[in-house]
C-alpha cells in the first residue's frame, strides 16, 4: 500500500502554545516535539530566502529517522526572476537543503497568479517553464503549484509528467479541486502527489489571526479529499498533505479531522483526534 504522510505548513504559529505545544515550551524544542506528532512538515520560511546551513543542520538533528521536510523554493526564483537567470540562487538553495540528507522531501515551486502583463497565456508560461524543468538536477523531488486555472490543461500536465514533477493539488477558490474537474484531466503527474490545504487568507483573517482553534467547518471538503487520496493510494502513489492555519483556523486541528475521516489505517498513530477542537 502506498505511503501517506501529513503535516502542517510550518511547525510554529502564534496561538499554538497550549493548544498544540505544551505551554511555555522553548522555541528550540518545538520541532522535536512536533516530530512526535507528525512525520512530515512543509517549511514555509524558505520562500523568503535560502536558510543558513546551520539552520538546516539543526532541523536534521532535531528530528528522528524517517522524518521528511518539504520546502518552498525561494520567491526570488519563482516570483521575482520567474525562473530566468536564477541558476546561481537555485544551486545555492539546493546545496543548502542537501544538509537534510535522506530527510529531504519534495521542493515546492509555488507560483503566484500572473496577470496578462506578465504572461499573456498559459502557453507563454509553459514556454518559460520547459527549459527550467529540463535542467532540474537528478536526485530531488519537485512539486509545482499554479494559481491560474485557465492554464490547467493537458499540455501543461504532460510537461510536468515528462519531468516527474508533481502537480500540487490545492484547496482554495483560485483552482478547481480534483472532484470539481469537468474535463477528465489526470492530475497525478509523478510517483507522488502533493496536497496543500490553504484556505482563504483574507477571509479567515477577518475572523482570527490567533490560530489556536478551528473556526471553519471543513468536514465536507476533507471527506472529498479522503476519497480522492484513497484513489491515489490505490495507484500506489505516495501522498504528502499539508494543512495551513488559514484553511480552518488551526493546522493541527485540520489534520486531526482528516485522520478521523481517513480512518486509522495508513496514518501515524501519534496523530490523535481532539474532538474539543471542533466545538467552536
Amino acid at each position: 500500500m502506498a505511503e501517506i504522510r501529513i503535516g502542517t505548513s510550518s511547525f510554529t504559529a502564534k496561538g499554538w502554545d497550549g493548544p498544540f505545544y505544551p505551554r511555555g515550551m522553548k522555541a528550540a524544542e518545538r520541532l522535536s516535539y512536533y516530530a512526535t506528532k507528525f512525520d512530515a512538515v512543509e517549511i514555509d520560511s524558505t520562500y523568503y530566502g535560502t536558510p543558513t546551513l546551520s539552520t538546516v543542520q539543526g532541523w536534521y538533528k532535531k528530528t528522528p529517522p524517517g522524518f521528511l521536510f518539504a520546502a518552498k523554493v525561494p520567491q526570488g526564483i519563482t516570483h521575482e526572476k520567474v525562473l530566468l537567470n536564477c541558476d546561481k540562487e537555485f544551486t545555492e538553495f539546493l546545496k543548502t537543503m542537501d544538509a537534510l540528507g535522506e530527510k529531504l522531501g519534495p521542493l515546492l515551486l509555488q507560483f503566484g497568479y500572473f496577470n496578462t502583463s506578465k504572461f499573456k497565456s498559459g502557453r507563454e508560461f509553459v514556454a518559460r517553464l520547459k527549459p527550467f524543468l529540463e535542467k532540474l538536477p537528478k536526485g530531488y523531488r519537485f512539486a509545482l503549484e499554479i494559481r491560474n486555472k485557465e492554464w490547467l490543461d493537458a499540455s501543461f500536465l504532460e510537461l510536468l509528467r515528462e519531468h516527474g514533477v508533481a502537480f500540487a493539488l490545492t484547496d482554495h477558490n483560485w483552482m478547481p479541486r480534483p472532484w470539481e474537474m469537468k474535463n477528465g484531466l489526470d492530475l497525478i503527474t509523478a510517483d507522488f502527489t502533493y496536497v496543500r490545504w490553504l484556505g482563504d487568507r483574507k477571509a479567515i483573517e477577518e475572523h482570527t489571526t490567533t490560530w489556536d482553534k478551528v473556526i471553519v467547518d471543513r468536514q465536507e471538503e476533507l471527506f472529498e479529499w479522503v476519497k480522492e487520496l484513497k484513489k491515489a493510494r490505490e495507484r500506489r502513489i505516495m501522498i504528502l498533505a499539508f494543512a495551513n492555519n488559514h484553511y480552518a483556523g488551526f493546522g493541527p486541528g485540520t489534520l486531526a479531522l482528516f485522520r478521523h475521516l481517513w480512518g486509522d489505517e495508513g496514518l501515524p498513530a501519534s496523530v490523535e483526534r481532539q474532538p474539543s477542537l471542533f466545538d467552536s
